[in-house]
């Protein structure tokens, strides 16, 4: 067989059954990606004789004699194409791992598709950008600027890679080749609990090409948290890399390493399980109700369980005041029982990696993590390994969202290469994904609140039960920060918290952007618009007398052992201003009829800048030889956008261009620490590093400048890649010499460790038209004002809000991890799980405040959680405007929407 692939022919034969995607991988055209195995998603599009086709889906055999081009021979000669241009001039993309599909999709429109682009890209999903940088791509519009020589900070400077990534040259987890590469499958619990009596591998191991099964008695019995944090005690020791116990359907049991994917898949098949089942709850409630069967009763407070035998995995209780007398003293009062769902992070890169051990005996993993440094130290402790002897690295990686704070793959990964010596491979699938990783907390949330006559709060009380699902990671600081910013943005005498998180035998909660408090300020927002409403206060009057501003405490029960956090900068008051402002403009009804009800809603949030009780960032910058600077830094690059903004901040520290700037990151192997990119900390404590390593170097050139012209250090400066000695000049590639010629390097290094912290803000505003007779909700109107203090991209920093608000209205409107009463995942594909697409997201307003923080780098706040956050409680108060009906729990499905509007409106 011979296959015309980019106009070269190839006469290898594809293995029975094998998809186009993974023979065109194999290949070595990489820019083919797997997202979905299923057409769902589109990352893996290519052309066929000119048209897009989801090559997972079209056996390789049907391709001969059909001419297919891939993202890599779409340009001639290595070029770039125009479309590519426009991307890169849009900026079209964040992660990237879309981008190789959506261009040739998008290449392959004519000019009538480009008008229905929401039936015509149905097939390509991006999980970051909330597609608006895509329109501007295929509206012709560029959103980059340029910056001269020191003066890139605050400009919208293109993404480094971006010419890789139109490309599909951008190296992603699995895009290499390794020679005599083991595959690693993993056989999963078809039980929500039972103990696992034995396990019979004869069968499995007789399969041609199986090299090991690894079970329980082959694994460390450790116990650690899959979650990542710099301190080890915010979760509990209850995980094994493989157990004895199972606790949900989906946990892994055994793992088979062999030849193939197809010998591993096979192995796992012949595996026999003798389990013992045991007794299963999946409720919360019913879970820490007395006579539950206990999930983690082998284990004990020391543990960091609070108390294992109820499946109380954490909690938190206090007050401030006596909010039964401020209730009781109020004019109006409102009390109200919230419920949010479980979401899954979707990233379009399944969780996966490689390891192998090197000639040096290092054990190498190379995965799809926010947290390379935390993944060593997490392996180094379960394989009581020195963390000199693990290198863990991530190439560009495919979303994150939080789910990537996680260790869920690299564990096996280092049995499977310690116990056979060869390179191994996993990769879960987009089923494993959903089945097996983690998803976002779902809440129920109890909240109470009054107020005076004058709109000023009396009383705010919330009680939170959460479910962390069959293991806690992440669980207690989920549950902390769900009751912490949601309430300590309002001032209010009268303050009550209690929250308690539970074990269930379902499949585990984790991180997700927010981090608990969209579920907590879903209620929290719900409350503050109803007593305005009551009041007849402008709901965004009436938040202006209530939130706090500077040099007010922001306080919420129980008194926190942290006190670092400041008002670095403050614009609240802006945001509020702006988003009002924005939504008193008129929006397009395209022609609504009576059918339809109109309203607005608004909510807000704050949200510190940094996770409390540290987070570390080591940076450091050396001058090359040719006048530039290398730059290293921990941090990975997610979509977060790091990668640009830490040259800016070096570029403009440094009185140099972007350009001249390359970038070394998130690998362990280059020294130093790094927290990771979690909890908004990328550019706020990372940067901060970056800034101090920079402006330590500055100061370094300048005493060598000051020395070499025997002027006083205090008299040079650097200017356009060149120190200024009084009269004299000298470029930076000629003090790169002079040091080398004394045997030295001009260099220098930053750190920074998390505190003090500031704090954020986003308020979110919707104009919304709800169906009385179908429960449809269209949104009409959509703006966010953010106090990101000084923007240091503006472009991207409109991008991470705008994906923000697509993905939280995804959450919002429609997406559901969906499990039964026996504890499975019910719709574990895209298609069934209603990932918003192009047609489903409107174009977001965003505004930015104008301040400048004190304390974050270059005057520069977190923005990639926030503003994700108000989104589902300003859509609840905007739907609440419109209908006059609270609706409690998302996501707003029309089918749930529709019995209270059929009750209270009939047939129409």
């Amino acid at each position: 067989m011979t296959f015309d692939i980019n106009g070269k022919t190839f006469s290898e034969a594809p293995r029975a059954g094998q998809c186009l995607r993974t023979f065109l991988r194999e290949l070595g055209h990489f820019g083919v990606k797997k997202g979905c195995d299923a057409g769902d998603c589109g990352a893996c599009t290519v052309l066929l004789d000119g048209e897009p086709v989801h090559s997972c889906l079209i056996p390789a055999f049907r391709a001969e004699g059909h001419a297919v081009t891939t993202i890599e021979g779409f340009a001639p000669d290595g070029g770039t194409h125009p479309l590519q241009q426009a991307f890169l001039d849009a900026q079209g993309f964040q992660c990237g791992f879309c981008t190789a599909g959506m261009i040739l999709t998008c290449a392959s429109l004519n000019q009538a598709q480009r008008q229905d682009l929401g039936t015509s890209l149905k097939g390509n999903i991006c999980r970051c950008t909330g597609y608006g940088s895509i329109k501007d791509a295929l509206d012709g519009k560029s959103n980059i600027e340029d910056a001269g020589a020191g003066t890139a900070f605050g400009r919208s400077l293109p993404a480094p890679a971006g010419p890789l990534v139109v490309r599909g040259a951008a190296p992603y987890t699995f895009d290499t080749k390794i020679e005599g590469l083991l595959h690693v499958k993993l056989l999963r619990s078809p039980h929500p609990h039972a103990k696992i009596v034995s396990i019979d591998t004869s069968a499995a191991l007789a399969v041609p090409g199986v090299h090991a099964v690894l079970t329980h008695e082959d694994s460390p019995k450790l116990l650690f948290s899959t979650a990542r944090h710099e301190k080890d005690w915010m979760d509990p020791e209850d995980t094994r890399v493989l157990d004895d116990v199972v606790r949900f359907i989906g946990q892994k049991v055994a793992a088979v390493v062999a030849e193939t994917e197809a010998a591993a898949e096979e192995g796992c098949r012949r595996l026999k399980v003798d389990y013992e089942l045991l007794p299963a709850v999946f409720d919360p409630a019913e879970a820490i109700a007395p006579g539950a069967p206990a999930l983690h009763g082998d284990k004990t407070v020391e543990h960091r369980i609070t108390d294992p035998a109820r499946n109380l995995v954490a909690e938190t209780h206090g007050q401030y005041g006596d909010v039964a007398k401020g209730l009781a003293e109020a004019a109006v009062t409102y009390e109200g029982t919230f419920t949010t769902q479980r979401v899954q992070h979707a990233a379009l890169e399944t969780h996966g990696g490689l390891a192998w051990i090197d000639a040096n005996g290092i054990l190498n993993v190379r995965s799809s993590t926010q947290v390379p440094y935390l993944t060593r130290r997490g392996l180094s402790q379960i394989f009581d390994l020195p963390p000199d002897r693990i290198r863990v690295f991530c190439e560009r990686v495919g979303g994150g969202f939080g789910g990537k704070q996680e260790m869920f793959v690299e564990d096996v990964l280092a049995l499977a290469a310690l116990k056979t010596g060869r390179p191994v491979k996993l990769e879960f699938t987009r089923e494993e994904q959903f089945i097996s990783t983690s998803t976002r907390h779902p809440m129920r949330v109890k909240v109470k609140a009054g107020a005076d006559k004058d709109g000023k709060l009396t009383a705010l009380q919330i009680d939170v039960l959460s479910n962390t699902g069959a293991y806690g990671n992440h669980a207690g600081p989920v549950l902390f920060h769900a009751v912490a910013e949601s309430l300590s943005v309002y001032n209010c005498p009268n303050k009550k918290v209690d929250a308690v998180v539970a074990y269930t035998n379902t499949l585990p909660a984790g991180a997700f952007r927010g981090y608990g408090l969209p579920q907590s300020l879903f209620a929290v927002e719900a409350a503050i618009d109803e007593l305005a409403r009551q009041l007849g206060i402008n709901p965004f009057d009436f938040r202006r007398r209530n939130v706090v501003k500077p040099g007010d405490p922001m306080l919420s029960p129980p008194p926190s052992e942290y006190h670092d956090v400041l008002y670095g900068s403050y614009g609240l008051d802006q945001c509020l201003d702006l988003v009002e402002r924005a939504m008193a403009e008129e929006a397009p009804r395209h022609g609504l009829s009576a059918e339809w009800l109109v309203g607005d809603g608004m909510a807000l949030t704050m949200i510190d800048t940094v996770p409390p009780a540290g987070h570390l960032s080591d940076s450091k910058i050396a001058l090359r030889e040719d006048g530039g600077f290398e730059l290293t830094v921990g941090t990975a690059e997610f979509g977060n956008g790091t990668s640009t903004v830490h040259r800016q901040i070096a570029a403009s520290a440094l009185a140099t261009t972007v350009d001249r700037i390359v970038l070394k990151q998130s690998d362990t192997a280059n020294g130093g620490h790094d927290t990771g990119a979690y909890g908004s900390a990328g550019i706020f404590v990372a940067g901060r590093a970056t800034q101090h390593a920079a402006e330590n170097l500055a100061a370094a050139i300048k005493a060598f400048a000051a020395e070499a012209t025997e002027v006083d250090a205090d008299s040079c400066l650097l200017d356009h890649e060149t120190v200024v000695c009084g009269k004299q000049r000298l470029s930076f590639a000629d003090l790169a010499k002079a040091a080398k010629a004394r045997g030295s390097t001009l260099e220098a290094s930053g750190s920074a460790h998390g505190t003090p912290r500031s704090v954020a803000f986003n308020v979110q505003g919707f104009r919304v038209a709800v169906n009385k007779g179908t429960g449809e909700v269209r949104i009409l109107k959509s703006v966010q004002a953010a106090d990101a203090g000084r923007v240091a991209n503006p472009m991207q920093c409109r991008g991470q809000v705008e994906g923000g608000v697509a993905q939280s209205l995804g959450a919002a409107l429609y997406e559901e991890l969906v499990i039964d009463d026996g504890g499975r995942v019910i719709n574990p594909k895209f298609r069934d799980y209603h990932l918003p697409s192009y047609a489903d997201v409107p174009r977001t307003e965003v505004f930015f405040a104008e301040t400048s923080d004190a304390v974050g780098p270059m005057g520069a706040k977190s923005m990639s959680e926030s503003p994700y956050n108000p989104v589902a409680a300003a859509l609840g108060n905007a739907i609440a405007n419109a209908t006059g009906i609270r609706f409690a729990a998302v996501p707003f499905k029309p089918d749930r929407l529709f019995p209270a509007l059929h009750e209270k409106y009939g047939d129409g």
